[in-house]
């Protein structure tokens, strides 16, 4: 049975079941349990998702779920999608989050949104696209859910209503779909309503939303004979005889929205509710849908008929103004227009009009004749932008209209599509510069929309923007500046697409073309980028010293001069150069200034080849320095796709080479998480995979790091771009630690091979040859000694003392005889003057096994115990382990631990521990202790720090 409502409140008839879900949700997330004032054991979130086809109630559903919460003291979002507004994106996320923002003032907005402000305020019409670099999809999508989980805490309980959920924007969707898995770990309730047979490609995430009956979307079924009558008798009056309400209910299929409409028909027509006028029905039910409907309708009249249009195409939220306007009619022949659509249940509201239902609306629209409708389309395009509502409104609708070589519909469709890439949307932006395209433009603007929709596919289908770019190309352009940023922007998009050879060469085409100095020096400089990046280069020793040649004279003036004295210093890292060269052209190239963010045409890999030139060169605290600027760079900029997952992987490297390996990995598995947004077989997905693997077999953890690499395919064939660490030699390493060294030596050696003609030969950033020496050393000796004494003598010539240290413990562990102490010991003076914490360690452990071997008890206790310390704090499981076995073998106990190392956390940290150890993620921990995300990231890694352990083992280091 339903519940009856207050005062314009209908009865919701056999939604009991469905209504029991609503209220254990709700007596859930209020923490009070449903009937009572019980406290439940924790507020806790939920989702719950209603699938049912047209008509059915999940309106209605849904109204009584808003109703409800509203009661128990729940801040209610709702939201609507529009059949004509799937195309305007963030359409849904602007109805949910505007109203809870639009009237803080300005400076209130910027200082509680913070560095969001800039990313997600355009999206959401707070405020206007600023100039400067555009945020990508992800970074706008976890601005979203930023603002989002903060209104979820701020204005806790929340419950987030969106019906009609078919027709949402792809890009509000994509976001809901991706954010509703967190619900249950914030004071936040998600309903959704959709019908499942018109679910569109973009909205499939929706089917996997988890609901309330049996992890599965709660559906409604049509009403039964009973509860039709029921409804009849409440719209009519008890005198309703059987015939006449069992006849309602066989003509509406037990329809409730039919049903409804069905009465008030009979209602206004005056008929007796009895089985002397059953008989009509059938005709009058006719009337509520389909033709039935629209011959209704037109028996209104002309002018009524084209307002009813006008809404249609207009679709929600209607202004009458501008419906009139669209519609062609005066302001007095609207307003009767609009009272005779709403005393014949077609539209409802005064100052803003609707539609009594979807179903209605959708078919007034389907009803006006083709030719009308586009031209209605074309009209209500004009009038939005005459009205001050601005080019982004008259888009969808310029998109329904026919090519006509109208300048004007180029002119708005391309401001549209600005206002859109800069707001996030660049999906969106294509589809309006696919169609400016197709108007066609003016000539002379042909080249310019193909490189504007080229830069709208950027990130979503690099194939089609290398077909737009080129055929920009092919276009006379009369503009140089025009030119060479369609050149830039197609390199960069080859090189991004592992197609490095083709964006060499396209530069290298428009370099013998160009005239101006100052852009043959920038396309130079392109070019030696990207030539950096190549596997596969032909004249590696060559471009170096072209290189060297340019970038030695150059004073650095400006950002391009900036940029090849940077390569310069990359280039010196490879090649093995003296560590002391590297840094000076590293410090050359940063005097002036390198932002990662600062132009999206200079993309940001040379600011970060010259952040890892200091880490080669044994300078960790200044990359760090240099990434912690650029991570906050690409945060700004909402750049969190590709571009952070590099930033958190190179993070991860470096912690991994600094001995922090706890760290390390927290960083490579957030680096790792953000690549397979972007795709597999990405260069971010090669860095991710290679870092998280590499620090693994660090750990001690080798099974893991096979099934890492058994997961992510991570094996030949390698990648075209140069990637570190090195791919295959990280994969060489992996079948080292697996025991299996032929393979091993067979692919280090080929490493080598694919290297040295390019003449990169530095082991400090590629230890190919450690790792061959290792593999050689047990059925060939000599070539393994010959091998690591190479490597020493290389590592002697770069001069970075971690190099050394970790080149000639490698030469100990392939040499014979007196020979392995005094290498080792050697080994741990440098490493003890490097910043290689792990690399210490694993020298100090061998020297003491070593000195253990040969009879130096003494001695070898102190290095064991010394190297077990080392290893404890880098996390280093493995090594620790067998550092405990060295000492047992010498008859000797681990020292215990001096005093908990729990005592150094601080308050916060110590909180964000307590959630980890119980199982919470950082969402719910961001969630519990109302921080953001990234900040309970910087916490958990500072502890693992200090613990000297990983999530799985806090617990124990707490105490818990």
């Amino acid at each position: 049975m339903g519940q009856r409502g207050g005062r314009g409140r209908r009865t919701l008839f056999e939604r009991d079941s469905e209504l029991a879900a609503v209220d254990e949700a709700l007596g859930e997330l209020t923490g009070l349990r449903p009937g009572g004032v019980e406290p439940t054991e924790r507020p806790r979130g939920a989702l719950l998702a209603v699938a049912a086809p047209a008509g059915l109630g999940k309106t209605s559903l849904l109204a009584e779920v808003r109703r409800r919460a509203a009661a128990k003291g729940c801040t209610v979002l709702y939201a609507r999608g529009g059949d004509q507004e799937q195309g305007v994106a963030f359409h849904v996320a602007r109805q949910l989050v505007q109203p809870q923002l639009a009237g803080v003032p300005e400076a209130e907005l910027r200082s509680r949104l913070g560095s969001w402000y800039a990313i997600v305020g355009p999206a959401l019409g707070l405020c206007a696209p600023a100039d400067g670099a555009t945020p990508d999809p992800q970074g706008l999508r976890d601005g979203l859910d930023w603002v989002l989980t903060h209104l979820a805490v701020r204005r806790a309980p929340m419950v987030l209503v969106l019906d009609d959920a078919h027709w949402a924007d792809p890009e509000s969707l994509s976001w809901l779909g991706a954010f509703a898995p967190r619900a249950e770990e914030l004071p936040l309730l998600l309903v959704v309503a959709y019908r499942p047979e018109e679910l569109p490609d973009h909205a499939e995430a929706l089917r996997g939303l988890p609901g309330r009956a049996g992890r599965r979307p709660l559906g409604l079924e049509p009403l039964s004979a009973p509860a039709v009558a029921r409804l009849v008798r409440e719209s009519l009056g008890s005198h309703a005889d059987d015939a006449f309400c069992r006849e309602c209910w066989a003509v509406t299929a037990g329809n409730p929205f039919e049903a409804v409409e069905l009465t008030a028909k009979v209602h206004d027509r005056g008929l007796a509710p009895t089985e002397n006028g059953a008989h009509l029905l059938r005709d009058l039910a006719a009337a509520v849908k389909g033709s039935g409907l629209i011959a209704r309708l037109e028996r209104l009249g002309t002018s009524t008929v084209r307002f009813a249009w006008a809404c249609a195409v207009l679709g929600t939220e209607i202004s009458p103004e501008l419906a009139a306007a669209v519609a062609g009619l005066g302001a007095e022949e609207a307003a009767d227009a609009a009272d005779r659509l709403r005393t014949a249940r077609v539209l409802t509201g005064v100052d803003t009009l609707e539609f009594v239902h979807p179903l209605i609306a959708t078919a007034v629209y389907r009803a006006i004749p083709g030719g009308v409708r586009v031209a209605l389309h074309g009209q209500a395009a004009w009038t939005v932008v005459d009205a001050g509502l601005g080019s982004s409104a008259a888009a969808r609708h310029l998109l329904e209209t026919h090519p006509d070589g109208d300048g004007w519909v180029v002119k708005e469709l391309r401001s549209a599509a600005r206002e859109t890439v800069r707001a996030g949307a660049p999906e969106a932006a294509r589809r309006y510069l696919a169609r400016a395209l197709r108007e066609p433009p003016p000539f002379e603007d042909r080249a310019a929309v193909l490189y504007e929709l080229g830069s709208a596919s950027l990130l979503t289908e690099p194939a089609t923007t290398v077909n737009h770019l080129r055929a920009a190309l092919e276009e006379p352009i009369t503009d140089p500046a025009l030119r060479t940023g369609i050149v830039y922007r197609l390199s960069q998009v080859l090189a991004h697409s592992d197609r490095l050879a083709e964006a060499s060469e396209t530069l290298g085409r428009e370099l013998s073309r160009a005239t101006d100095s100052r852009v043959r020096l920038r396309l130079q400089a392109e070019q030696f980028m990207w030539d950096a990046f190549r596997a596969d280069e032909p004249e590696s020793p060559a471009r170096s010293r072209r290189l060297a040649a340019l970038a030695d004279r150059l004073t650095g003036r400006d950002l391009t001069e900036r940029y090849l004295i940077g390569l310069r210093a990359w280039d010196a890292t490879l090649r093995g150069e003296p560590a002391a060269t590297v840094l000076r052209h590293a410090e050359r190239a940063l005097a002036g200034g390198l932002r990662w963010a600062a132009d999206e045409d200079r993309g940001f890999e040379v600011p970060v080849l010259v952040a890892l030139s200091f880490l080669y060169a044994d300078r960790p605290g200044r990359t760090e320095e240099l990434f912690v600027e650029g991570i906050a760079d690409f945060e700004h900029a909402g750049w969190h796709g590709g571009h952070l997952s590099f930033a958190y992987t190179l993070l991860g490297y470096v912690r991994y080479r600094r001995g922090r390996l706890a760290e390390a990995e927290d960083f490579a598995r957030a680096g790792l998480r953000r690549a397979e947004r972007v795709g597999p077989g990405t260069p971010a997905h090669w860095y991710a995979v290679g870092t998280l693997i590499e620090v693994l077999l660090a750990r001690g953890r080798v099974s893991e790091a096979r099934s890492v690499a058994e997961t992510y395919a991570f094996g030949a064939p390698f990648p075209a771009a140069v990637v570190f660490p090195d791919a295959q030699t990280v994969h060489g390493e992996l079948l080292l630690a697996l025991g299996r060294t032929k393979d091993a030596a067979v692919e280090l050696a080929a490493a080598g091979r694919r290297l040295e003609p390019r003449g990169i030969r530095n082991p400090s950033w590629c230890p190919w040859q450690l790792h061959l020496a290792r593999a050689e050393a047990h059925d060939a000796p000599r070539a393994a000694v010959v091998t690591a004494r190479s490597a020493v003598d290389r590592a002697r010539h770069f001069g970075a003392p971690s190099a050394i240290g970790q080149a000639l413990r490698v030469a100990a562990e392939v040499s014979h005889g007196a020979a392995r102490a005094e290498l080792l010991e050697e080994s741990v003076s440098h490493l003890e003057r490097s910043p290689a914490g792990y690399e210490l360690a694993c020298s100090l452990v061998a020297l003491g096994a070593e000195l253990r071997r040969t009879g130096r008890a003494e001695e070898a206790a102190d290095q064991l115990y010394r190297g077990l310390d080392a290893a404890v704090g880098c996390g280093a499981d493995g090594l620790v382990e067998r550092a405990r076995d060295e000492l047992a073998a010498a008859g000797l106990r681990p020292r215990p631990l001096r005093g908990a190392a729990s005592d150094t956390l601080t308050a916060p940290e110590r909180r964000a521990a307590g959630h980890a150890a119980r199982g919470l993620g950082p969402a719910g921990i961001a969630a519990e202790l109302r921080l953001d995300e990234r900040t309970v990231v910087r916490l958990l890694s500072a502890v693992y720090r200090k613990l000297g352990t990983d999530r799985s083992g806090l617990a124990a280091a707490l105490g818990e």
